[in-house]
């Protein structure tokens, strides 16, 4: 999952960029409001963490901007203790939560978890494929049973595939979600990854989840009746990588 990060406090962002890194997230940092909204129109983000006190352009104002034009991916506001006025303000305006400085940063990442479920419709806070389970708070991944010692870029590669469980995800769409704006295009990283995960989610066990769609992507297979229909595309389990 991929957050953008709006804070001009240096010592702060920097923080806060090492925590969301450390827990696999991709993270970008825009340290001014100008910045932050030329970055969240030009990249799928999938939450934004905005402080209000900006330079060049405040908090207020960026949101206005994304959600006038017609972004709306969540948002989690930063503000002052003393600053009530503008919680009320920027949920008005759109935001989906808040935190007042100074925080904790286990309250901040349980926020984060609670708002990136919200797209998808996650009820609980253990994400289930097929035979995986996946628990973001823990960064724990089992399938039958089994512990899946996952580096944290196959973690979080291979949680949004459960997350979409059932449609085909184009490597574009993977790399814009699990890696960063230094992510090179023209590499083959993601394919790469794919092979990673195959090895440990697939091939010790009998049943393979992870599909190569010709042409098209990738996707984590599920039963029929659990799964997105994909008409007209053939689907193949490729377990080498070129």
């Amino acid at each position: 999952m991929r957050i953008l990060v709006v804070e001009d406090d240096a010592p702060l962002a920097s923080i806060l960029l090492r925590t969301l890194r450390e827990e696999s997230y991709a993270v970008d940092h825009a340290p001014d409001g100008q910045e932050a909204e030329w970055l969240a129109f030009e990249n799928p983000y999938d939450l934004i963490i905005l402080d209000l006190m900006l330079p060049r352009k405040n908090g207020m104002e960026v949101l206005k901007t994304l959600r006038d034009g017609g972004l709306t991916t969540p948002v989690l506001i930063l503000t002052a203790r003393d600053a009530k006025e503008d919680v009320v303000k920027g949920l008005d305006h759109g935001a989906d939560d808040y935190l007042t400085k100074p925080f904790n940063l286990d309250e901040l990442l349980a926020r984060v978890r609670a708002l990136l479920r919200r797209p998808g419709g996650e009820p609980a806070s253990i994400i289930e494929a097929g035979p995986l389970k996946i628990d973001p708070s823990r960064r724990e991944v089992t399938r039958e049973g089994q512990v899946l010692q996952l580096t944290a870029k196959e973690y979080a590669l291979l949680e949004y595939l459960a997350r979409h469980a059932g449609t085909v995800l184009s490597r574009t769409q993977l790399s814009e979600h699990v890696w960063d704006m230094n992510f090179e295009p023209t590499s083959n990283v993601v394919d790469v990854y794919i092979g990673y995960l195959r090895n440990k989610v697939d091939r010790p066990f009998e049943h393979a989840l992870i599909k190569t769609v010709r042409g098209h992507g990738y996707m984590l297979d599920l039963p029929v009746t659990q799964a997105k229909m994909v008409p007209s595309i053939a689907v193949e389990n490729v377990t080498n990588v070129s």
